[in-house]
C-alpha cells in the first residue's frame, strides 16, 4: 500500500502543482490576492451594448483613426483633453452603431446586393464626388466614375470593397430613417406661423419692478417646494462630474527681446522673397500655420472681418500682387500676399512666425520646469510634494474646479491643457499628475477632491433650487405693486404719468423679433409674448418673469409681409421638413441610447492601467 502510494505521489505533486499555478493565475488577474486586476489586452471588453461586446482594440483602433484624422487636420499634435473627446465620440460611434444595427434586426432591415450596386452606380460616395481626378470642369464626371468602377485597378486597390462596406452601412441607415421620418410634412399655415416668428417686430415702453430690489428674507420656500421642483426637474439638474485642483504652473514667458527677435526673422523672409523667392515655398517652408502652410500660405476667399482685426485691416489696404510689410496679430507677426478681389472678399496668402521664447529664455524655463517634475511629477503616496514643489520653486498653488468633458481653466481663463482628461481618467486623491507642456505653459496638477456626474442629491443640490425658487418668489411678491401702476397706467395718466407718479421709469426698446433677446426684458420669455400678443397702444396687466415683474404698453407692431413669405414658401418648407427629420432622427437615436443598457467599463479599465503603471514604477 505505502510503495502503491509512493509511486503515485509525483502525480498527486503534479496535479496539486498544476491546481496552484492555476488557481494562482486565477486570483492574480482576478485582483483576488491584492495584486492588483487583470492587464487589459486587445480583448478586453470595454463596454456591453445590450449584451453585445465592445473589444478594447476596435475602440482604440477607431480613437487612433479620429485623432490622427484631427491632427492631419489641425496640423498639430492633440493635448490629453482633446485626445479624450475623442475617444468619448469613438465610444458613442461604437455604441449608436450596435445600437443601429439591433434596430435593424428587430425591423427586419436588409440590404441586398443588387441594392449596394445601384446605390454604387447612381449615388457615389461624397469624397468621391469631390474627387479632382473624377471631375471635368470642375463638376462631377459620373462617366468617369463609372469607368473606374469597372477598372482592374479598382478590384486591386480595394475600392469595390471599400465602397461595399460603405452601403452596407449607409443604406439600412436610410432606410430606417424613411421608416422615421419620411412622412413629414409641414402645412402653410405653420410655415406662415414661423416665417412670422421670424419677421413680426414689435417696440414696447416698459416699467420694471426688479426682483432683487427684494430681500431674500422676505420670502420663504417650504422644503416640500424645494423636493417638489428636485422631482419635477431632475433631468434639467444632470451635472458633469467635478473636481477640484491644486495646480502649479511655469508659463513660456515671452519678453521683448524675443518679440524683436521675432520680427528680425519676418523681415529676413520678407527679404528673401523680395529677392526672387517664391513666396509658396518659403511657407511650407516657414510658417507656423501648418494647414495654410502646407498649401503655400493660401487662406482662400472671405470677408476681411472673418480674420484678426490687425490682419483684415492690413490685408485690405494692400493692391492685388503686393506683399505686406510685417503685420503683427494676436497670433504673432505675418506676410501678408494679396492674390486677388471677389466683391468685398479678398484672396490671400500669408506666413505665419509665432512670437517664442529664444533659446536661452526657453532654456531657463525648460531648467524650472524639469526641477518641478523631478520634485512632484506623478507622485501617487506622497501629496504634500506639491506643496513642496511650490516652496522650492517659489510658485503659487491655485486651485481650480474642472467639469468633465469641459477643459480646465485658470482663474485668468488661460486653458490648462491635459489636467481635467487626467482628472476623470482614473486618478486617485492626492495623486500628482505628469507635467503637462502647452505651447505656452507647463502644469503641473494635484487631485484633491472629485465628485461623479450625473444627477445629483437632494441635498447636494438644494441650496441651489432654493435661490431660484426665492428669485421666483421675489418676482411674484411684486405683483400688487404693478397690478396698481398697471391700474393708474390704463387711466388718464397714462403708463408715463403712472411711472412718474410713482418715481419709477419708463424704459423704450428698440425693435425687435420674438427670438431676440431684448435688453431688460430677456428672452423668449413671458415679457416677450406678451409683447407680441397685446393690440398696439394696449397697457398690459402684471407679467411675470424670473426677473422680476413688467407693466407693458405695445408702442409699434409690423407684421410680416405675406407676399414676400410666398415668394420662398417651398424653400422654406424643404428646410423645414429637413430640420423636423433631422430632429425625429436624433430624438429617435437619443431614446434608444437612454433606453439600451450600456454596461461603460473605461473608468474602471482607465483606473486599472494607471494603477499597474504605477506598481512598476
Amino acid at each position: 500500500m505505502l510503495q502503491q502510494l509512493r509511486s503515485r505521489s509525483g502525480w498527486v505533486w503534479a496535479i496539486v502543482f498544476l491546481f496552484f499555478v492555476v488557481g494562482f493565475l486565477l486570483a492574480d488577474t482576478s485582483g483576488l490576492l491584492g495584486l492588483g486586476p487583470a492587464p487589459i489586452t486587445n480583448s478586453t471588453v470595454v463596454a456591453k451594448v445590450n449584451g453585445q461586446e465592445i473589444p478594447w482594440l476596435t475602440w482604440q483602433n477607431l480613437a487612433n483613426q479620429l485623432q490622427q484624422q484631427q491632427e492631419q487636420s489641425g496640423g498639430r499634435g492633440l493635448n490629453m483633453d482633446e485626445r479624450q473627446r475623442i475617444e468619448d465620440q469613438a465610444f458613442e460611434q461604437l455604441v449608436s452603431n450596435i445600437l443601429l444595427a439591433q434596430e435593424y434586426e428587430r425591423r427586419g432591415i436588409r440590404v441586398s446586393d443588387a441594392e449596394i450596386r445601384q446605390a454604387a452606380e447612381q449615388s457615389p460616395p461624397p469624397e468621391m464626388m469631390q474627387n479632382p481626378e473624377l471631375q471635368t470642369d470642375g463638376q462631377f464626371d459620373v462617366a468617369k466614375y463609372r469607368r473606374l468602377l469597372g477598372s482592374a485597378a479598382a478590384r486591386q486597390q480595394g475600392l469595390l470593397v471599400s465602397l461595399e462596406n460603405y452601403y452596407r452601412t449607409e443604406i439600412p441607415r436610410a432606410k430606417l430613417f424613411d421608416q422615421l421620418a419620411g412622412d413629414v410634412f409641414v402645412s402653410d399655415a405653420k410655415l406662415w406661423a414661423n416665417y412670422r416668428d421670424q419677421n413680426d417686430s414689435v417696440q414696447v415702453s416698459f416699467v420694471t419692478f426688479d426682483a432683487n430690489a427684494v430681500s431674500d428674507s422676505a420670502v420663504t420656500v417650504p422644503d416640500a417646494e424645494l423636493r417638489a421642483y428636485y422631482d419635477k426637474n431632475k433631468a434639467s439638474l444632470e451635472r458633469p462630474g467635478r473636481a477640484v485642483l491644486s495646480i502649479l504652473t511655469v508659463p513660456r514667458t515671452v519678453v521683448a527681446s524675443d518679440s524683436a527677435a521675432t520680427l528680425a526673422r519676418i523681415q529676413a523672409l520678407r527679404a528673401e522673397i523680395a529677392g526672387g523667392a517664391k513666396f509658396e515655398d518659403v511657407a511650407r517652408r516657414e510658417s507656423a500655420d501648418t494647414v495654410s502652410g502646407s498649401q503655400g500660405g493660401d487662406l482662400g476667399t472671405a470677408l476681411p472681418s472673418a480674420w484678426d482685426p490687425a490682419f483684415g485691416n492690413a490685408a485690405k489696404a494692400l493692391r492685388v500682387g503686393e506683399l505686406s510689410q510685417p503685420v503683427l496679430s494676436q497670433f504673432g507677426y505675418h506676410l501678408i500676399r494679396k492674390d486677388g478681389v471677389k466683391g468685398d472678399s479678398l484672396v490671400l496668402r500669408h506666413i505665419l512666425l509665432r512670437i517664442q521664447q529664444s533659446d536661452s529664455n526657453a532654456i531657463r524655463t525648460d531648467r524650472r520646469a524639469d526641477s518641478l517634475s523631478s520634485i512632484a511629477a506623478s507622485a501617487t503616496d506622497a501629496p504634500t510634494r506639491l506643496d513642496s514643489a511650490a516652496k522650492v520653486l517659489g510658485l503659487q498653488i491655485e486651485r481650480v474646479v474642472a467639469f468633465e468633458g469641459e477643459p480646465a481653466m485658470s482663474s485668468v481663463g488661460r486653458p490648462l491643457p491635459s489636467i481635467s482628461a487626467w482628472a476623470f481618467t482614473g486618478s486617485q486623491l492626492g495623486e500628482i499628475s505628469d507635467l503637462y507642456d502647452a505651447e505656452d505653459v507647463y502644469v503641473l496638477a494635484r487631485l484633491d477632491s472629485l465628485v461623479d456626474g450625473g444627477v445629483p442629491k437632494f441635498d447636494d443640490v438644494k441650496a441651489d433650487i432654493r435661490r431660484i425658487l426665492i428669485g421666483r418668489k421675489k418676482a411674484e411678491s411684486l405683483v400688487a405693486r404693478a397690478n396698481a401702476l398697471a391700474t393708474d397706467a390704463k387711466g388718464a395718466a397714462g403708463l408715463e404719468g403712472a411711472a412718474k407718479a410713482k418715481d419709477m421709469t419708463v424704459t423704450k426698446s428698440e425693435v425687435f423679433t420674438r427670438p431676440q433677446f431684448v435688453p431688460g426684458l430677456g428672452r423668449l420669455n413671458e415679457a416677450i409674448g406678451a409683447a407680441f400678443a397685446l393690440p398696439v397702444g394696449t397697457v398690459s396687466n402684471p407679467v411675470v418673469t424670473d426677473q422680476g415683474a413688467f407693466v407693458l404698453r405695445v408702442d409699434r407692431r409690423v407684421l410680416a409681409d405675406s407676399a414676400a413669405w410666398v415668394a420662398q414658401k417651398e424653400t422654406q418648407r424643404r428646410d423645414a421638413i429637413s430640420a423636423i427629420q433631422q430632429l425625429r432622427v436624433r430624438t429617435f437615436l437619443s431614446e434608444i441610447r437612454k433606453t439600451a443598457k450600456v454596461d461603460d467599463r473605461r473608468k474602471q479599465l482607465n483606473a486599472s492601467a494607471r494603477a499597474q503603471a504605477n506598481r512598476t514604477t
